[in-house]
């Protein structure tokens, strides 16, 4: 199954704040990191994913800078800040608490209702 505009909100966030705890990347490679890392079964658009990357260095999250990319274009590359990493953790936590309750409730048996 091949998530797309399906994500909750919130978590187009946390997958590029994940991306760019792997190292510094510029906008498309972040889109190419995580769809990758996923296995293929995200797919971002790039309508999606820039203005996220905005939101995030508005919030200090991540920071910027210009950079030359693997194809000889100029590109902004991505960098995560402290505060992106404590994001990060924060929301990755509370990630993991839900997908648990939420395999509980999937998991249950009748004789648990």
């Amino acid at each position: 199954m091949l998530i797309t505009k399906e994500l909750l909100p919130g978590t187009l966030d946390m997958l590029i704040l994940k991306a760019l705890s792997l190292g510094p990347n510029h906008g498309y490679g972040v889109l190419l990191r995580i769809e990758g890392t996923s296995k293929g079964l995200v797919s971002l658009e790039q309508g999606s994913l820039y203005p996220a990357l905005n939101r995030l260095e508005h919030r200090g999250l991540i920071t910027s800078e210009w950079g030359t990319s693997e194809n000889n274009r100029r590109a902004k590359f991505y960098r995560l800040t402290r505060a992106g990493a404590r994001r990060l953790e924060h929301e990755t936590s509370r990630w993991t608490h839900l997908v648990e309750a939420v395999t509980n409730v999937l998991t249950a048996l009748p004789s648990e209702g």
